[in-house]
């Protein structure tokens, strides 16, 4: 259940930080003023909103193949005429097994997840905060819990691919889960029309070397 709601979680703690840090660094580093510097903070949480938008859509989808390519196997009378279920959920009120391909989900999910948070915390490089101040202890805290956090999404991608679906499966959810993160970091917002880098706007060029560093 908790890998469930891994989207809810990783929203959770990046909403605080983005909204943070963004408004920090466009006021001590862009000298922008208070109205500016929100708009520049409502920008940047938009990713949230593409990044909620990736996941519903990717997750219907997912649900979507496994009831198209999916046979329901019950242990029903053998005088009952023989069902067709259209879903799932129709299978299991019979106690049934589906058996259909089921994009993992999981895979999918923490993948995206993870690199999404590695994404925006790198905003941490080019931030000064006053050490003493109570926004340098929330920064650090939110920054620390969602180290953690991509701790827990790693661990659970290992568990995922020794425990469930077959390599497939796996293997198709990973890829769509990096095609999420490539297609909006690496491609999406480098464009001017997006929710954009986190801030400074560093080109991929820099991001990579910093990467590599």
């Amino acid at each position: 259940y908790f890998v469930k709601l891994a989207w809810a979680w990783t929203l959770w703690l990046l909403l605080p930080f983005i909204a943070l840090t963004t408004y920090q660094f466009a006021q001590s580093k862009f000298l922008y003023g208070p109205t500016k510097s929100i708009l520049m903070v409502l920008r940047r949480l938009s990713a949230l909103l593409v990044g909620t938008a990736i996941w519903y859509i990717c997750t219907g989808l997912f649900k979507y193949i496994e009831d198209l390519t999916g046979t329901c196997s019950t242990s029903g009378e053998v005088s009952k005429p023989r069902r067709l279920y259209a879903t799932k959920e129709e299978c299991h009120q019979d106690n049934g097994i589906w058996d259909g391909f089921d994009i993992s989900g999981h895979s999918f999910l923490l993948s995206y997840c993870a690199l999404m948070i590695v994404e925006e915390v790198a905003v941490l490089e080019g931030l000064s905060i006053n050490q003493n101040s109570k926004l340098h202890v929330v920064i650090n805290s939110l920054f620390v819990s969602l180290c953690f956090l991509t701790a827990i999404w790693v661990f659970m991608f290992l568990c995922t691919a020794l425990y469930f679906h077959n390599f497939s499966q796996k293997l198709l959810g990973v890829l769509i889960g990096l095609s999420a993160w490539y297609g909006t970091y690496r491609f999406w917002y480098l464009k001017p029309f997006s929710p954009g880098l986190p801030l400074p706007n560093t080109p991929l060029t820099s991001k990579k070397y910093s990467y590599r560093r």
